[in-house]
């Protein structure tokens, strides 16, 4: 059965609910984008929900970045939604696969399954700054690794069916 995830913002005015098959915060990303609008280690975890399972109460704002691939500059097809009121990052939606949201993990109030490694992905981006301190068992990439978020928890026994 999906596990039900209820997150909100820091300051209250935003709360939500929604359906998660892939709630393990196994990921950590580097890249700039979510370094810099998620903060926390220098780098962000995001998880995997249902959209049409999605609700929503208060308002939020929408953030789409700039991404350099090439030497040309794109707006980014990814809508980061955060709280107007309190900046904290809530979820990303992408309409390029428009059944999913990932939420953030940091912004999920649900207590998460923990996960059995790490997978350390975009580490190109990483600054010096980050200590990377990897365990036994993590993975490491310098951009995207081949298996989704759904691929892995499938892999690892940790699909919420």
């Amino acid at each position: 059965m999906p596990m039900t995830l209820e997150g909100s913002c820091r300051c209250g005015a935003v709360r939500f609910s929604l359906m998660s098959h892939t709630p393990v915060p196994y990921q950590l990303c580097y890249c700039t984008i979510c370094r810099k609008t998620g903060g926390g280690g220098g780098y962000s975890i995001n998880l995997g929900g249902v959209a049409e399972t999605l609700e929503v109460e208060g308002e939020t704002s929408v953030y789409r970045a700039e991404v350099e691939r090439g030497g040309v500059c794109e707006t980014s097809t990814g809508e980061r939604n955060f709280c107007g009121s309190c900046g904290s990052e809530l979820w990303l939606y992408d309409p390029t696969w428009p059944d999913l949201i990932h939420p953030m993990a940091s912004a999920i109030d649900t207590p998460l399954p923990p996960a059995p490694h790490r997978v350390h992905l975009m580490l190109a981006d990483k600054p010096d700054w980050v200590p990377l301190a990897p365990g036994p068992q993590d993975e490491t990439y310098d951009a995207y690794p081949e298996l989704s978020l759904e691929n892995w928890h499938k892999k690892h026994g940790l699909w919420a069916a």
